[in-house]
């Protein structure tokens, strides 16, 4: 923390050679200034330049982070620098916003701005996912400084995307993404790399604004079994604790991450899906299975207590006294899996792959705005009251009722003609 203190103290330092330094505010001015930096993250989202010009003091000085890629790092003097120099330089070869998470006064009256930047290189498509801090420094009413420090790495990899994955498979197509478990000689059991493969290709979704529908297969005999035991073998027991742990995090993350798509997910399995393995078919909508399939937690034939969901999911899913059964070791079969509400369709092997990608691209056809309330709405049910979900309700049925997609299916609905959904 203290190499992070000295690093900002130089690039305040570096900003400040624009102009004088600004006072620090006083408590009861705090609050105007903390707005001033809501709106600012909000103009850049929107690309409101009106509005920058309102924001930035006229002598207003920026220091970006050094080593950021196309030169970018730097101070630059006054606000037409800042906007035409960097932002504008940023947009020409990002899809990214700033996204503010905390913010926290400084005992010198300077505001510390905790986020993340998010979004994909323009070419290539590369993911961007950085965390950052700004200092903002305000006076006369405007902000008047602005030191930033990030993860010039992180830039610079998303301009230059390697696929970089070693245990799944990802693509995506016309906005159909597909993403395959490739550890077919391990029955695609779950180890780090696959764990940190997975949240890699989560965040490559989420960060896409193109993504229609998403498609989850398994290549080899199997969809997976689950969490890799030989790794738990080689692993000392004073060791375990810490290896599950390490490798469960990014994988639940994953998880999250896939739950709270904008898009429809689809999964489909086949042979077996045990242990954590069970988390890539609760987070999806619609789970296809080939005749055959075996699903079975598995957790206590190890003396584990489970992960992947299993103990949000499967009460809800299917009920606690099954739920209950299912975590002492009942297995189902794909038949059983459907009647108990674990999985959606029953259908032959040879077309499981084909009717997947099938009901994907259906999916991608249709409204994704308000596929994506929906499973907001869904995914929060369980957590709110009749009241809250009846609010709930309203609001995204307002949001949804204001998209292009909704006009023109109404007006189709009149004409008695299909609608052509975008996503808008």
């Amino acid at each position: 923390m203290r190499e992070l203190d000295s690093t900002m103290n130089r690039d305040g330092d570096a900003a400040e050679r624009g102009g004088d330094t600004p006072s620090p505010l006083q408590k009861n001015e705090r609050a105007a200034a903390q707005g001033l930096a809501v709106d600012l993250y909000k103009a850049l989202a929107e690309g409101d330049r009106e509005r920058l010009e309102t924001l930035l003091h006229p002598r207003f000085a920026g220091r970006a982070t050094e080593g950021l890629p196309l030169d970018l790092g730097g101070v630059y003097h006054g606000p037409d620098a800042m906007r035409r120099d960097f932002w504008g330089r940023i947009s020409k070869h990002y899809q990214a916003r700033a996204v503010p998470e905390r913010f926290n006064w400084l005992d010198d009256g300077q505001l510390m701005v905790i986020g993340r930047y998010t979004g994909t290189a323009r070419v290539g498509h590369g993911v961007l996912d950085a965390e950052f801090v700004h200092i903002l420094s305000f006076s006369d009413g405007r902000i008047r400084q602005l030191a930033q420090l990030t993860d010039s790495e992180r830039w610079r990899q998303a301009l230059t995307p390697e696929n970089g994955l070693r245990t799944v498979e990802f693509a995506v197509t016309d906005g159909i993404a597909v993403l395959r478990l490739n550890r077919p000689d391990q029955r695609n059991a779950i180890d780090q790399a696959m764990a940190d493969d997975l949240y890699e290709v989560a965040q490559r979704c989420a960060a896409r604004s193109d993504l229609r529908a998403l498609v989850v297969m398994g290549n080899g005999s199997a969809f997976t079994v689950g969490g890799d035991i030989t790794v738990f073998a080689d692993t000392g027991p004073e060791e375990l604790s810490t290896t599950l742990r390490r490798m469960a995090t990014p994988y639940h993350e994953a998880l999250r991450l896939f739950a709270e798509l904008s898009t429809p997910v689809v999964t489909a399995v086949h042979g077996s899906v045990g242990g954590g393995g069970l988390g890539l078919v609760y987070c999806a909508d619609v789970v296809l299975a080939s005749h055959g399939t075996k699903f079975a937690t598995g957790f206590t034939a190890l003396g584990l207590s489970g992960d992947g969901g299993t103990s949000w999911y499967l009460p809800r899913l299917v009920g606690l006294r099954r739920a209950q059964a299912l975590y002492l070791g009942r297995v189902l079969d794909a038949h059983e899996a459907c009647e108990w509400g674990l999985i959606s369709e029953v259908v032959a092997a040879d077309q499981l792959e084909e009717t997947a990608l099938h009901r994907a691209a259906a999916l991608a056809a249709g409204p994704t705005r308000a596929y994506a309330e929906i499973r907001t709405l869904l995914r929060k049910s369980g957590s709110s009251t009749l009241s809250e979900q009846l609010s709930a309700e309203i609001d995204a049925l307002a949001r949804t009722a204001s998209t292009v997609d909704a006009a023109r299916a109404v007006r189709s609905f009149i004409t008695k003609s299909k609608p052509a959904f975008e996503g808008r």
